[in-house]
């Protein structure tokens, strides 16, 4: 649209600069915080890397997982595929199960549950083994996997593909898909524009 319209580089990063900021407060309300969730939905959980430029002098963005670097955010949605909760960003170096714990989706105090209920097992895949999620199932060291286990994996996989359509939505937004080259200290402040317009105008 820029070119379209004669706008220069220098114009439109001006503007870029002077609106995000007031986008990301107007917005930041309708964002869900773990707080907002129904602790008693089950959720599907997973991370993405939203990528950025490779700054030297901040290696802790680099994720070995991805071989790039970028942000770390957890993502949930519904059993229904409906995107449910974003985390605050994390260092890129983060993995998905330190963020997860960091984010505290999983810490769910018993005073907000009904009386004798659980918290619910949130599903994911097997970087969050070890958490009490529902998630696939390793194949044993040196030993094929059991079929019944494969089946599991199977029935949990189609579950699974539900949220890993939503991140694929979310990266529909050209700023979190391409390596974002702004000054980092911005990145998360456009996160949650973008965020809150997708929780605003999407959902």
């Amino acid at each position: 649209l820029a070119e379209l319209y004669g706008v220069s580089q220098a114009t439109a990063s001006r503007v870029l600069t002077a609106y995000t900021p007031l986008i990301a407060r107007a917005l930041e309300i309708s964002v869900p915080t773990v707080e907002d969730l129904d602790p008693t939905v089950q959720l599907i959980v997973d991370g993405t890397l939203l990528q950025c430029w490779s700054w030297a002098e901040h290696p802790e963005l680099y994720s070995g997982k991805h071989k790039t670097t970028g942000l770390n955010v957890q993502v949930a949605c519904t059993l229904s595929g409906t995107l449910a909760w974003v985390s605050d960003p994390h260092d890129g170096r983060v993995h998905d199960t330190e963020a997860l714990r960091r984010c505290g989706l999983l810490d769910v105090p018993p005073a907000d549950l009904p009386e004798g209920a659980s918290p619910p097992q949130h599903i994911g895949d097997k970087g969050y083994i070890g958490l009490g999620m529902i998630t696939p199932k390793r194949k044993p060291a040196n030993l094929p996997l059991h079929p019944d286990d494969k089946a599991y994996n199977t029935t949990v996989n189609q579950v699974r593909y539900k949220i890993e359509r939503v991140i694929a939505n979310i990266k529909t937004w050209r700023v979190l898909h391409t390596g974002y080259r702004r000054p980092l200290e911005t990145f998360k402040t456009t996160i949650t524009a973008v965020l809150g317009i997708i929780f605003t105008y999407t959902l």
